[in-house]
């Protein structure tokens, strides 16, 4: 059996150099509002202090993997918490598919991190070296002074974007001003600059050399997006409808003279011109496509030169360009079945979330069981079973817990290096924000247990408050 298949071309297409050209218009204007605001916040976070108290951090944002705590303004997060994290990162995920079933690749044009300092990046080379034209014409002149000069002045202002988008990520992780002072005086840590080197570089490259083909080579969600979406999303859409059949505006005054058919298109290319991706969105919806609205501002600009109507192309829906075809008024159903769900989904897990943040307790008590062995049999017949208990103080103050056991009949405890008190509990203080490692010991009199293994539980109890935490375990008295 033969094999018919022919391959014709190469399996890789060289890169073909995009150069976007500067738009003014609606989405443009959304663009910069939101790359301000993105890079505001990421920049400028660290910096922002939040007063905890004596002996607590005062950043507002900050990963301790120091003391292992999570500090986000009033929130503080403990390594036991890291459902919540676990939580944050499928309401993300909700949300981008929200998005796609509203409009489309909204996440890709306008908020992605590649999308905005790529954005920036951009800025920056028109500031340089000039808008479309300039640009084109100096690649095709060579390496002149002047053409060198700008370019080492656009990199060189590429790479302090870069290092500083490294500098800030580390802020997050110490001391935002202590941390800045001991960069500068090189007394910071070796993995302060290491982080620092290794993000300044993939941001130097990836916003100012790869551009476009991360979105269309290195990242998944095009084409997760694509089998996720329907027939009511909006997307960038040229009005095939409405454009068709392009031809200049002398050709098309000319051809309403004679009756004969014409399009709004006047193939001036400018959406194409200002595409960051390169592609021309008057062949359809298309993989390189991010759906970042430039276009729609280049074509409205075209259309209020000639006089003709705007949004020629614009946000739209594959129902609306069937139903224009066959002459009936558009729809716009944002409100179905899948965007009910998504939301549905989005309240649930983000109001359980909220739920537990705000009934979570202040303290915490944990317990590991002995493990070699898991049981000692002593000399007087009794068995003994070993756990090293934590107890979590998450308050501003220092608090004092009664810690006691239940479970086992006629159980002797005791604590290593603490004394009980008249009621056989022992009171163990524990400091502001700090965790209190204790040596528990459990014995159960001889013949008091006649199973392999019974319930118990250890409890900790506020002696202020009253809060009262309790972790189960099982009290083992044999192998089988």
């Amino acid at each position: 059996m033969s094999d018919d298949t022919v391959i014709e071309g190469p399996l890789y297409a060289a890169r073909k150099k995009v150069y976007p050209q500067a738009v003014h218009g609606t989405y443009r204007r959304i663009k910069w509002a939101l790359l301000i605001f993105a890079l505001g916040v990421y920049y400028f976070l660290p910096f922002i202090r939040w007063d905890r108290g004596p002996g607590l951090p005062n950043q507002a944002v900050l990963v301790d993997f120091e003391h292992r705590r999570f500090y986000f303004f009033f929130i503080q997060l403990w390594p036991q918490e890291v459902y919540f994290f676990t939580g944050l990162l499928v309401l993300a995920a909700l949300a981008l598919f929200m998005m796609n079933a509203i409009a489309g690749r909204i996440w890709c044009g306008y908020l992605c991190p590649q999308t905005v300092w790529t954005d920036l990046f951009y800025a920056v080379e028109r500031w340089v070296e000039g808008d479309r034209r300039e640009r084109i014409m100096r690649d095709k002149q060579g390496w002149t002074p002047e053409h060198i000069a700008r370019a080492g002045l656009k990199h060189f202002i590429w790479l302090m974007i870069a290092w500083w988008t490294g500098g800030a990520w580390v802020l997050y992780f110490s001391d935002a001003p202590t941390l800045v002072k001991d960069l500068l005086t090189f007394h910071a840590p070796f993995t302060a600059y290491l982080w620092i080197g290794i993000l300044t570089f993939t941001t130097y490259v990836f916003a100012g050399h790869m551009r476009e083909q991360v979105c269309i080579y290195m990242c998944p969600w095009p084409r997760i997006q694509a089998a996720l979406t329907d027939e009511w999303a909006l997307n960038v859409t040229y009005k095939v409808d409405r454009g068709e059949p392009r031809m200049s505006v002398k050709k098309a005054d000319a051809a309403h003279l004679a009756g004969a058919p014409a399009g709004d298109c006047v193939d001036c290319k400018q959406c194409i011109a200002v595409c960051p991706t390169g592609v021309d969105i008057r062949q359809g919806l298309q993989l390189e496509c991010i759906q970042c609205g430039l276009c729609i501002d280049a074509c409205d600009n075209v259309m209020k030169q000639i006089g003709r109507p705007t949004r020629l192309i614009g946000y739209d829906t594959d129902i609306n360009m069937q139903r224009r075809h066959e002459g009936k008024p558009e729809v716009f159903h944002f409100v179905r079945p899948r965007t009910i769900l998504y939301a549905a989904v989005i309240a649930i897990v983000g109001g359980t979330m909220l739920y537990a943040l705000m009934n979570r307790s202040n303290a915490l008590v944990t317990a590991q069981h002995g493990r070699n062995p898991l049981f000692v049999a002593l000399s007087d017949g009794s068995v003994r079973n070993d756990w090293t208990v934590h107890i979590s103080n998450r308050e501003g103050t220092p608090r004092i817990f009664d810690v006691w056991v239940e479970g086992v009949p006629n159980a002797r405890v005791t604590i290593a290096g603490v004394e009980p008190t008249a009621d056989g509990h022992y009171r163990i203080p524990v400091g502001v924000d700090e965790v209190r490692e204790l040596r528990l010991n459990v014995a159960a009199a001889p013949g008091a247990i006649s199973q392999s293994q019974i319930p118990v539980t250890i409890f900790a109890k506020d002696t202020t408050s009253g809060e009262l935490v309790k972790v189960a375990d099982k009290f083992i008295t044999s192998g089988h």
